[in-house]
């Protein structure tokens, strides 16, 4: 009885220690991230959300996997899904610029173009020299009938060397 009751204890340390111990197999978010990219670029995006949500799961302060899972969702068409990972992302770092950049552009294509302006504006006021904020308050402006605002924005994103931003003005007559 002594033999099997040190036996089992050892098998019982033994076991603990090998369950315990950090897998060589394990995961990292960095790791679901990078495979989630490689669906993406094969654009198999439902796959890409999939290893997205496990890079969320693993770190849920991986905002790169929010705002690329966020922008997957919108490309099948999920667009509750899309702004909700924008907005988590902002709840969780209010001065992520890019989930608020994210978020406008979200918006312009849903048609909130008022709401739109109010995330290229907090991204501005993050930093006033984010090209890609001006470039699509731009859009949200026109959409809204302010030929002369979008102009304005399209004129400052290129004068901070949006090279698109050339094209957008050209293609809307902009001064």
């Amino acid at each position: 009885m002594k033999y099997h009751l040190s036996k089992t204890i050892l098998l019982f340390a033994l076991g603990l220690c090998c369950f315990s111990a950090p897998s060589q197999d394990r995961k990292t978010s960095n790791d679901y991230f990078i495979k989630g990219q490689q669906k993406f670029n094969s654009a198999r995006y439902m796959e890409a959300i999939e290893y997205y949500s496990l890079a969320i799961g693993a770190d849920s302060t991986n905002f790169n996997a929010w705002i690329r899972r966020g922008f997957s969702k919108g490309l099948v068409k999920d667009f509750d899904g899309e702004l909700s990972d924008y907005t988590s992302v902002i709840e969780k770092d209010p001065k992520h610029i890019w989930a608020y950049i994210s978020r406008g552009s979200a918006k312009n294509r849903r048609g909130e173009y008022a709401s739109a302006m109010d995330d290229f504006n907090k991204a501005i006021a993050i930093n006033p020299k984010e090209q890609e904020a001006y470039n699509n308050r731009g859009f949200a402006k026109k959409s809204l009938g302010d030929k002369e605002g979008a102009c304005e924005d399209w004129v400052r994103s290129r004068k901070l060397g949006n090279e698109e931003a050339k094209i957008i003005l050209k293609n809307n007559l902009c001064k």
